[in-house]
């Protein structure tokens, strides 16, 4: 069974290495992203972000974050799930968390970056309500599409 926890300083590591194996698998690893994974309590939560696990076993399979980033915008942002965990529904669960959340926070509006070569990706926040919007300005070489989803 699995569960959604909020962070705790021991699945620090999980949340880089989870991250850093979907980067990898995809893309490459850009400098921001290693200084964020790094070091997510100074980029994440001590800026009012919060980082999730989900947990199965008791074992980190999954993790999110929503920070705010420099435009003050809540972001989802850093979602992984292991490779032999996926197609099991984990995405939607942690998407629907991450909205809940989210509206928890206070917030207007969420919004996310991310590629369009990403296409299941892509398709999960379609579903979830996400519209594309200019991208603008982002921290990330891979980014391509700019999503918002509105909360109230």
């Amino acid at each position: 069974m699995a569960e959604i926890i909020s962070y705790e300083p021991k699945y620090a590591q999980d949340f880089k290495n989870l991250n850093t194996a979907w980067l990898e698998k995809y893309f490459v690893v850009e400098p921001y992203d290693a200084e964020v994974l790094s070091n997510p309590e100074k980029y994440i939560l001590e800026k009012g972000g919060e980082i999730f696990f989900l947990l199965e076993d008791g074992r980190a399979i999954g993790t999110f974050a929503l920070m705010y980033n420099d435009l003050g915008e809540l972001e989802f942002t850093k979602m992984a799930v292991i490779e032999d965990s996926k197609g099991k529904g984990y995405g939607n669960l942690l998407m629907q968390h991450c909205i809940d959340e989210a509206r928890k926070m206070g917030a207007d509006d969420l919004i996310l970056y991310s590629s369009t070569s990403l296409k299941a990706a892509i398709n999960l926040y379609n579903k979830f309500g996400f519209k594309e919007i200019p991208v603008g300005k982002s921290e990330y070489a891979r980014c391509d599409i700019k999503m918002v989803k509105h909360l109230k």
